[in-house]
C-alpha cells in the first residue's frame, strides 16, 4: 500500500512539470546549460591553474596533469576553457537582454501606433535585415575597432530587429482584441494600455526567441573573436582560442576543446529554446502531453 501511495505521489509531482520539460532534449539542455553556468560562476575554484600563466611545458598533449593539454605558450588549456566561459556566457546574456529590450520597445511602438511611426521604424528594421548578420557585425566591429566591447555593440546592432519584427506582429494582433479596445474607450492612455494590456501577452514568445538567440550571440561573439575583432590576446575566450588552434594543426587539442565548449553551449541553449517554444505553443504542448501519455 505504501509503495502504491509513493508511486501516486511521484506521478502527481511529475504531472506538475510541463510535458515539454520532461523530454530528453529539454533535460539535456538544462543540465548542460546549468553545468556551464556553475563553471562560469566558480571558475577560480574549478580551474587548476592561472589561465595566463606560462609555467608549463609548451604544446604538451592531454594527460593526467593537463587534461586538455597545454598551448604553444605553455598555458593550461583546461583553465583557459573554464575562464573562457566567464567571457562568452555573461556577455551573451547581456547582449540578448539589451537587444531584446531595444527590439521589443521598437516593435511595440510600431505595432501599437501604426501608421507613419510604424512605417519609419519597420523600414529601419528592414534596412538591418538586408545584410547578413555576420557581415554586418564584422563591418560594425571593424569600424568601431577591435575589442570585446565593440564586438558586443556590433552584435546588438544586428540582433534587435528580430525582436522588433516579432513583437510588432504580436502587438498588432493583441491590439485589436476587445479588452485592449475597451481599456482605450475607458480612457486609458496609450502608454498605460501598451504596458499593462499588450506587453504581458508578448513576453512568452520574446523569451523563447531570447533563449534561442543566446546560442546565436555566442556564435557571433566567438566568430568575431576568431577573426580578431573581439577578444584580444592574452584574454581567454573560446573564439580566439579556436583561432590559435588553427595555426597549430599538429597540436589538435589547442583548438578542439574550445570548439567543443562552443558546441555544447550552443546546443544546450537550442534545446532549451525548443522546449520553451513547446511550453508556450498550445499545439506542440498538446502533442507532447499525448506522447507522454
Amino acid at each position: 500500500m505504501s509503495s502504491l501511495a509513493y508511486g501516486l505521489r511521484a506521478r502527481a509531482r511529475s504531472s506538475r512539470i510541463p510535458a515539454a520539460w520532461r523530454q530528453p532534449l529539454a533535460i539535456a539542455g538544462t543540465v548542460i546549460a546549468f553545468a556551464w553556468i556553475v563553471i562560469a560562476v566558480f571558475a577560480p575554484l574549478i580551474a587548476p591553474s592561472n589561465p595566463l600563466a606560462q609555467s608549463f611545458p609548451a604544446s604538451e598533449s592531454p594527460s593526467l596533469h593537463h587534461l586538455f593539454g597545454t598551448d604553444e605558450l605553455g598555458r593550461d588549456v583546461l583553465s583557459r576553457v573554464i575562464y573562457g566561459s566567464r567571457v562568452s556566457l555573461p556577455i551573451a546574456l547581456a547582449l540578448v537582454a539589451i537587444a531584446a529590450t531595444i527590439g521589443s520597445i521598437v516593435g511595440a511602438v510600431a505595432g501599437y501606433f501604426r501608421g507613419f511611426v510604424d512605417g519609419i521604424l519597420m523600414r529601419s528594421t528592414d534596412l538591418v535585415f538586408a545584410f547578413p548578420p555576420i557581415i554586418l557585425a564584422m563591418v560594425v566591429a571593424a569600424v568601431l575597432g577591435r575589442g570585446l566591447f565593440n564586438a558586443a555593440l556590433a552584435i546588438v546592432v544586428v540582433a534587435w530587429p528580430s525582436y522588433a519584427r516579432i513583437v510588432r506582429g504580436l502587438v498588432l494582433s493583441v491590439g485589436d482584441s476587445e479588452y485592449v479596445q475597451s481599456a482605450r474607450l475607458l480612457g486609458a492612455s496609450s502608454r498605460r494600455a501598451l504596458v499593462r494590456d499588450v506587453l504581458p501577452n508578448v513576453i512568452g514568445p520574446v523569451f523563447v526567441l531570447a533563449t534561442l538567440d543566446l546560442a546565436n550571440a555566442i556564435l557571433l561573439l566567438s566568430g568575431l573573436s576568431f577573426l580578431g575583432l573581439g577578444a584580444q590576446p592574452p584574454q581567454a575566450e573560446w573564439g580566439s582560442m579556436v583561432a590559435e588552434g588553427t595555426q597549430y594543426f599538429q597540436w589538435w587539442w589547442i583548438g578542439t576543446f574550445p570548439g567543443l565548449a562552443i558546441f555544447t553551449v550552443v546546443l544546450a541553449f537550442n534545446f532549451l529554446g525548443d522546449s520553451l517554444r513547446d511550453v508556450f505553443d498550445p499545439r506542440t504542448a498538446r502533442r507532447a502531453v499525448e506522447s507522454d501519455a
